[in-house]
């Protein structure tokens, strides 16, 4: 019977010792699960981020195309009211060239 004593009580102690071993797997993939759900969690983050800055960027160039139009468009006025200006007095001087000669 000593012999299988001792043939059961390694048994049992290799199985508490397997238990053991087994729990601590287990924690450490709870860790590692716990640290990729916290990983994960913030590169949907970032990915939200990236897309609100992408759309604040795009936003920036339509405003700055729209800045640039205006501006041109306001340039644009300038030197029209001016070849308006400079064609009324164009206009200005045939007449009183037409009233002189006529």
């Amino acid at each position: 019977m000593d012999a299988n004593d001792n043939a059961l009580s390694q048994i049992t102690a290799h199985v508490r010792q397997l238990l053991l071993q087994y729990r601590e797997e287990k924690r450490k993939n709870s860790e590692l699960q716990a640290v990729i759900n916290e990983r994960d969690a913030t590169i949907e983050q970032l990915k939200e981020e990236l897309q609100t800055a992408h759309s604040n960027y795009n936003s920036l160039k339509v405003a700055r195309m729209v800045e640039i139009t205006n501006g041109d468009m306001q340039s644009a006025q300038k030197r029209l009211s001016k070849l308006i200006r400079d064609v009324d007095k164009c206009i200005t001087l045939l007449s009183k060239n037409s009233l002189d000669n006529g």
